[in-house]
């Protein structure tokens, strides 16, 4: 389970297995800018889409010096919520041709990726 906990002006803090995650809201939102925001956190995720292609590099012998994995969204302006989140992975030099395809399934395994396109029910509630 993770607890969200409230710190100091629009801080808050995720608490789960013995980490915390603090996030915080731009300067611009009324918050000190301390820290990332949830939504940019949401967009980090795709550090997971980026751990699958890191270890396929391992497990073949592929230095990932130079590999960038980079996420963007195109969102609808009535809403402000993502339509489409696409990843790109910039592939280090010498990268084989042979493997640019499995690269890509193995970022598909990413299970933030998966979840995202399966979203659950969110259930608020108050007690």
């Amino acid at each position: 389970m993770t607890e969200i906990r409230f710190g100091d002006g629009l801080k808050v803090r995720a608490e789960f297995d013995g980490l915390t995650i603090e996030t915080d809201q731009p300067v611009a939102s009324g918050g000190g800018g301390s820290a990332a925001g949830p939504y940019h956190l949401f967009l980090a995720s795709g550090t997971c889409a980026g751990y699958f292609a890191l270890r396929f590099m391992r497990e073949r012998g592929i230095d990932p010096g130079g590999t960038r994995l980079t996420l963007s969204t195109e969102r609808d302006e009535s809403t402000g919520l993502a339509t489409t989140v696409s990843i790109g992975l910039a592939l280090p030099p010498g990268f084989p041709d042979k493997y640019r395809r499995a690269i890509v399934l193995a970022m598909e395994q990413c299970k933030v990726k998966r979840q995202l396109e399966r979203p659950p029910a969110v259930i608020a509630s108050a007690s």
